[in-house]
């Protein structure tokens, strides 16, 4: 069954599945943006150069 299938149908394949998974998990990738995003904002703002002196 795998030798009917010419290269250009397995390409066509390989995009739609790869395709269709970014489509699936895209809400999971967005969510983990908008998460960091907020802890990003919610921690307190220090200068690199205090926290290497102490």
């Amino acid at each position: 069954m795998f030798g009917r299938l010419t290269l250009p149908q397995m390409i066509f394949a390989g995009i739609l599945g790869v395709g269709g998974g970014i489509y699936i998990y895209q809400p999971i990738f967005e969510q983990y943006a908008r998460d960091q995003r907020a802890l990003k904002e919610k921690l307190p703002v220090t200068e690199e150069g205090e926290d290497k002196k102490s």
